[in-house]
């Protein structure tokens, strides 16, 4: 499979899971974003795995020892990008907290069966859309680290939160560690870690009475 024909599936797959819970009964979204959320994370690895055409980037070899290392890194260094960038944005007169976290919480809390979409669907899906597929497909045409840099802008514009700059810079983050080490899935891994950490940290913090 073309990285072309790839990019779009991906995307397609992408969007429909996105997507498809705004159109059914409020009853039934969160279960069927967490299940769409999922069974998107499977589809979108299964294309990963049938393409046959490589980023320029990427490497052919397999080095896990080193995509755990720059992986589990790669969380708290996210983490510690997060606060940096945060406090960045206060200067600016934007809120310290983040809006789309806070109401991702406030859902886990009720139905803690999200936690499953939030903190493995979701980042499962973004890595292989927007640091594989549209970097991918922009590359073809454009200088890599300029299709990174858009695949972050798009990256942050679809958390829609107004934290432009905090999730450009995590997308290009996680894109570096992609391109350092080859391997999408090192990026995978940073991203599931940072967000399931976030998640935990978050309702223990809320289950124990204390305000962020």
């Amino acid at each position: 499979m073309s990285i072309k024909k790839y990019s779009l599936l991906t995307i397609f797959c992408y969007a429909a899971a996105f997507l498809t819970p705004a159109f059914l009964p409020i009853s039934i979204q969160v279960l069927a974003t967490t299940i769409l959320y999922l069974l998107g994370a499977i589809i979108l690895i299964g294309l990963y795995v049938k393409q046959t055409e490589y980023l320029s980037f990427e490497k052919r070899d397999v080095n896990w020892l080193k995509i755990i290392g720059f992986g589990f890194g790669g969380i708290f260094a996210a983490i510690f990008l997060q606060n940096i960038v945060l406090q960045a944005e206060q200067l600016f007169g934007q809120e310290l907290t983040s809006e789309n976290t806070q109401n991702i919480i406030k859902v886990v809390l009720q139905q803690p069966l999200f936690a499953i979409a939030v903190m493995i669907g979701g980042p499962i899906m973004e890595e292989f859309v927007f640091r594989r597929a549209i970097t991918g497909f922009l590359e073809k045409y454009i200088n890599v680290w300029f299709a990174i840099s858009i695949s972050a802008f798009l990256f942050a514009l679809i958390h829609q939160d107004g934290h432009l700059l905090l999730y450009f810079s995590l997308g290009f983050f996680f894109s570096f560690l992609y391109y350092h080490t080859g391997k999408i899935w090192t990026s995978v891994l940073a991203h599931v870690g940072m967000n399931t950490l976030v998640v935990v940290v978050n309702v223990i913090v809320h289950s124990m009475g204390i305000s962020i």
